[in-house]
């Protein structure tokens, strides 16, 4: 743990410019900057710009180059430091450390992935003396929606699904308080001013206590319809083969394998082994669902017929963990959706296409604008093998291997099954989340949705689309029309 630097009044003084590159933008980057110059006694500024995060700093000699080593043990949760270029700049009067408006010179990281609840918000919705006590949208710099919400950059509230939910006077003041951890946390809410939740029957008749009614319906064996951070969630309780079977049954599921959720680590140990390496995983705030080895597994056998793994995750939201706290045991969550179709996203979609599948719905106002499914992930060899990438990693870039940094940008499609596209950009690879199969129109929809978003949000002008070789695939058809369209080369 670093300690203060105490300047004295002979210390040589020095100033330098930080240029810092990497998933620094929207992750409370720069109040860790703020706080960390307090702490060193700099002056200067901090600012996003086209590039990343800029930092100016001046003060003794020995907390300027202290500065970049502590930077990297401060780093925020959510943000990821790839490189840090120092150049010297000369001293000059100075007074105070400030964060200095955002220059629009080209966002070069607009928009983070989606972030499993953090243990502070956990801790504030578990407090019975705090504002957000069992508050289902608490979020911080540290967690919360992201790439759901938002439909166009800068990144800011007016341009997410927030938009309709003006800040209170107490979110307001946490906002712009560079001292305190939501500042500039774009989807902020509480009970005041954030959405509303509610439950609704099968019959269409809206309930108060929708969280007490959603704990009702499951532990009677019922199946839930719940609106979650990218998507719908069908659950039912996972230690009841008769649930289990009911919602196989309905959702004409018969053997492929459901995802699980879990209180926390030690109820998913209660029932199959997890390695502090899982455990860490599971914990991130990617959240990933993680194939678990069975191991003596006691569950019904009907959450995974005939195969010798489990997949797991914990709470990725404020409602979900609210949710587990008041059950015994572990819960279905899987996708909700039906006959091949993506997910739902749209409260009214969901009534009308799962009714007949859910019992009860835990319905919210506050739009999911982007489909984003849950990760899959498994553990081989000590590294982490994603086998769908999406929810917690998409869209943060992936680097180009040495050589490649200066590569034009490209658009490659992706193939026809399991799709996800990249935009090659400014040196790196940017992925979609996972969209699915094009062969379904909707998902095709979907698909085109998504291209356009990361376009408009990157500001991403290919010279060259990228596709595959079967000439009926559609994404290998759209992109030869984009080419042709727009006089872009083939590859």
């Amino acid at each position: 743990m670093y300690g203060p630097l105490t300047p004295s009044a002979e210390a040589p003084i020095a100033a330098a410019r930080l240029r810092v590159r990497g998933q620094v933008q929207g992750v409370g980057f720069r109040p860790t900057v703020w706080r960390l110059a307090q702490d060193l006694g700099l002056a200067g500024e901090v600012r996003n710009d086209g590039q990343g995060v800029l930092i100016e700093i001046q003060g003794p000699a020995n907390a300027v180059r202290a500065f970049p080593e502590r930077l990297h043990a401060a780093c925020p949760p959510l943000a990821r430091i790839d490189a840090i270029d120092q150049s010297p700049l000369p001293c000059r009067p100075r007074e105070g450390f400030r964060i200095a408006p955002s220059a629009d010179t080209g966002a070069d990281t607009p928009v983070t992935p989606d972030a499993a609840i953090c243990p502070a918000c956990l801790a504030e919705i578990r407090d019975p003396t705090n504002r957000r006590y069992r508050h289902p949208f608490a979020n911080c710099t540290h967690c919360g929606p992201r790439l759901s919400i938002v439909r166009a950059i800068p990144y800011d509230r007016a341009h997410t699904a927030m938009a309709d939910f003006p800040m209170c006077d107490a979110c307001r003041d946490e906002y712009q308080d560079p001292a305190d951890r939501r500042f500039h946390a774009q989807p902020i809410a509480c009970p005041e001013c954030g959405p509303r939740l509610w439950f609704q029957d099968e019959a269409g008749a809206c309930h108060e206590q929708p969280l007490a009614r959603a704990v009702a319906l499951l532990r009677a064996g019922g199946i839930l319809a719940l609106k979650g951070i990218g998507g719908f969630h069908l659950m039912c309780d996972a230690t009841s083969p008769e649930a289990v079977a009911r919602l196989r049954e309905r959702k004409r599921r018969p053997a492929k394998p459901l995802a699980l959720m879990a209180r926390d680590i030690e109820q998913i140990r209660a029932h199959v082994p997890v390695s502090d390496a899982e455990a860490a995983l599971l914990a991130s705030p990617e959240a990933p669902i993680l194939l678990l080895d069975k191991g003596g597994c006691t569950l019904p056998e009907a959450l995974a017929p005939g195969q010798d793994c489990l997949g797991f995750m914990l709470p990725t939201s404020p409602l979900h963990a609210l949710l587990l706290d008041a059950l015994s045991g572990p819960v279905v969550a899987t996708s909700g959706n039906v006959g091949g179709l993506p997910p739902c996203t749209d409260n009214d979609q969901a009534l009308a296409r799962l009714r007949g599948i859910a019992d009860g719905f835990l319905l919210h106002d506050r739009p999911i604008l982007n489909r984003v499914d849950d990760s899959l992930a498994r553990l081989h060899r000590g590294q982490v093998r994603l086998l769908r990438r999406a929810r917690g990693y998409a869209p943060a870039p992936l680097p180009l291997p040495p050589g490649l940094e200066d590569a034009p940008p490209l658009l490659a499609m992706g193939g026809e099954l399991k799709n996800t596209f990249c935009l090659l950009h400014q040196g790196r690879l940017v992925l979609s989340q996972h969209i699915g199969d094009l062969e379904n129109a909707e998902t095709l929809d979907d698909y085109r949705h998504n291209l356009a978003l990361f376009q408009r949000l990157f500001r991403h002008r290919p010279e060259a689309v990228a596709v595959d070789r079967h000439p009926e695939y559609l994404a290998t058809k759209l992109g030869r029309e984009r080419a042709a369209a727009e006089g872009l080369a083939l590859i």
